[in-house]
């Protein structure tokens, strides 16, 4: 893979199906670099392969496509260029989709009444207005709690998240008047993951309103009368609960949950999210899935009730499986296993439609029906026909403490030996695993082995693989990285003089340790990543509490006594693991006389690699190969492409708007 395929990725969303089974409908999204813009729209896929997949809205922007009950409509989030995403309503019969929000900041996703008559989501709503351009000229922000910042958000302290609910017209009566919505819930909490009760009288909400709310992540579910009215706690305040769904009967609530919290409702490390019911009238949670060997894993924002079972998918050594769960008690059933990542599912009329990722593919629709499994769309067809997508083959290696040690190497072809990458993922947000990585395509294509793993503190190897790291961030992990990386180097393909590291998030974290202990790399890259765990306590969104949890009260402190070639990677708006945590390793480096360059991508968030401007995603790799041959060439007397010449444009800074390269300690 180039960086310039990126132009061919296609990337399903979490598909919905019609209420008689035979349609499916999910949201593909591609970069447009040309544009610098993600376009997506929506498709119908018949669920009987019985045809392709054809463009159901053009765009620019569709997202979320939902269908009513009664399956004469199809509702969705729709954003204009430059616009927060609205919602919309699409007769399925045939017709023009009509806007019916117009949200300040956007809504959430829609999710459909029982009687297909009413809409209800959440969406943030502005207590200050903050439109005008200036952003000088606008009134402070008065902060009093530890949450008030979220990532991809910005200061979210007076724009709390709450639920609404929207009448639509009876049929013949729409005289084409927008409906108005009304605002259910209030105050300075955020309410989220919305969804309605059998008999479509009340909404079951996630949300934090208990006292200790603001310092622990206990996470309660409530229930409000859906013409509004008085809240009722549902769960008992001792879990962080998620995803709520009223099963049939309108007895119970299944959901995922994180449960045993502890006293101080933080001990999260290694928690894995497993699925749990509780009683629609109040009471404790009662896990149905073990939860020392369940962690959710798809991205399908609510628990999928459908033909007397639950829908979802957990971890499972770098996979992420479909289950099927009977609601009677029966025996859990592997829909979907093997090496595939289950990103999003929907069910109906008795088929189970899943978006479904490999190692070589972003995603396709199957289907699945008793006894059957049906490939139904082809999206990745245009990149997978490059012929520059390279298969990952499993290894195992031993720790020093005797653990297993599980991971993938992808080797380029033609001769060996090659160049090694060692590329160390956030285990904790974004583990390794079966699913198209485009960093580690590009890098094998350039001629490198990329080695990845799965050190302790990832999902899907148990609970105590999880959380053997509570408290020790930077310890374990980093020795199961290092045992693994050499088991893999006696392969003969790979040549073990000539290594590099590069991590991203808390793999970040892993590559700055690691290049403190050894000199054995011949440059790094951290991208994105926790480098200083004091700093990150005041700045991050999750600082005050993640610090603790995972790194210890008293965290230690990465060596920056290294000679190791450090390029620094970071988001001028990263919320997660601020920009200060890159500039300050770069800066440390400089002034050692380390070999180091600051790579700052303006408005980028956390997750760059994946959800950046498509140009910025394009520089991003651009300067990856450019880092790489110059420290680590394919071949000895490679010469480096790109080469850098103080005040000459760099692979990657289209039209003036690319990142800022920084080669001096002076920032100005």
């Amino acid at each position: 893979m180039r960086p310039d395929d990126l132009a061919l990725l296609r990337t399903p969303g979490v598909p919905t199906v019609s209420p008689d089974g035979r349609m499916a409908v999910v949201a593909v999204t591609r970069p447009d670099p040309g544009d610098d813009a993600e376009r997506s729209r929506l498709w119908a896929v018949p669920t009987d392969g019985s045809a392709p997949a054809r463009p159901l809205t053009p765009g620019p922007r569709d997202t979320d496509p939902v269908f009513s009950p009664d399956g004469r409509w199809l509702a969705y989030r729709g954003a204009e260029p430059g616009g927060p995403p609205q919602l919309h309503l699409l007769p399925t019969a045939g017709g023009a989709p009509r806007r019916l929000t117009d949200a300040p900041l956007g809504t959430g996703r829609p999710v459909w009444s029982p009687d297909s008559r009413r809409l209800a989501w959440t969406a943030r709503v502005p207590q200050v207005d903050r439109s005008g351009v200036d952003r000088a000229a606008q009134p402070p922000w008065l902060v009093t709690t530890l949450r008030w910042q979220a990532d991809g958000a910005g200061v979210v302290t007076d724009r709390h998240s709450h639920l609404f609910v929207l009448d639509l017209p009876p049929a013949g009566e729409d005289d084409g008047t927008p409906p108005r919505p009304r605002q259910v819930t209030d105050g300075n909490v955020d309410d989220t993951d919305v969804t309605w009760s059998p008999d479509g009288a009340e909404l079951a909400f996630v949300s934090a309103r208990h006292a200790r709310a603001d310092r622990d992540l206990v996470r309660d579910v409530y229930a409000v009368p859906a013409a509004g009215g008085t809240l009722r706690r549902v769960t008992d305040g001792r879990a962080e609960c998620a995803r709520p769904a009223y099963d049939p009967s309108g007895d119970w609530i299944w959901l995922t949950a994180r449960l045993e919290l502890g006293r101080d409702g933080l001990d999260v490390v290694g928690r894995g999210a497993t699925l749990c019911r509780v009683r629609a009238t109040g009471g404790a949670l009662e896990p149905v899935l073990a939860p020392a060997a369940t962690d959710r894993g798809d991205a399908t924002p609510a628990t999928v009730l459908a033909g007397r079972a639950a829908h979802l998918g957990v971890h499972s050594r770098g996979a992420v499986e479909l289950l099927r769960v009977p609601l009677d008690g029966g025996s859990p059933e592997a829909l979907v296993d093997g090496p595939f990542t289950v990103h999003g599912l929907a069910a109906a009329g008795g088929v189970v439609v899943a978006t479904v990722g490999h190692n070589r593919s972003a995603g396709e629709l199957i289907a699945v029906t008793p006894g059957r499994r049906r490939l139904l769309t082809g999206f990745g067809r245009a990149l997978g026909a490059t012929g520059r997508l390279h298969r990952s083959e499993e290894r195992t290696a031993t720790a020093p403490d005797g653990a297993e040690v599980h991971g993938w190497v992808t080797v380029p072809g033609g001769p060996g030996p090659h160049p090694v990458l060692l590329c160390l993922s956030d285990p904790l947000r974004r583990p390794e695993g079966w699913s198209l990585s485009v960093d580690t395509q590009v890098l094998v294509s350039a001629g490198y082995a990329v080695v990845r793993c799965a050190p302790r503190g990832s999902p899907g190897y148990g609970q105590a693989h999880a959380r053997a790291v509570r408290g020790a961030g930077g310890t374990v992990d980093a020795d199961d990285v290092t045992a693994f990386l050499d088991a893999v180097l006696t392969d003969p393909a790979l040549d073990p003089e000539r290594v590099g590291v590069m991590g991203t998030g808390y793999g970040g974290w892993l590559a700055t340790v690691l290049t403190g202990r050894t000199t054995r790399f011949a440059a790094a890259v951290v991208d994105g990543a926790l480098t200083d765990p004091a700093g990150l306590v005041g700045t991050s969104d999750v600082g005050w509490w993640f610090v603790d949890q995972y790194l210890g009260v008293d965290p230690p402190v990465p060596s920056a006594a290294t000679s190791t070639p450090t390029l620094v990677v970071h988001g001028e708006d990263d919320r997660r693991f601020p920009r200060e945590q890159g500039v300050r390793r770069y800066v440390e480096l400089k002034r050692r006389g380390v070999p180091a360059e600051l790579l700052l991508f303006p408005g980028e968030g956390s997750d760059l690699g994946r959800t950046g401007r498509p140009r910025h995603r394009l520089a991003r790799l651009d300067h990856l190969l450019r880092w790489w041959a110059r420290w680590l060439p394919v071949t000895p007397d490679q010469d480096l492409p790109g080469a850098v010449v103080d005040g000459a444009p760099l692979p990657g800074d289209h039209d003036g708007r690319g990142p800022l390269t920084v080669r001096a300690t002076r920032l100005d």
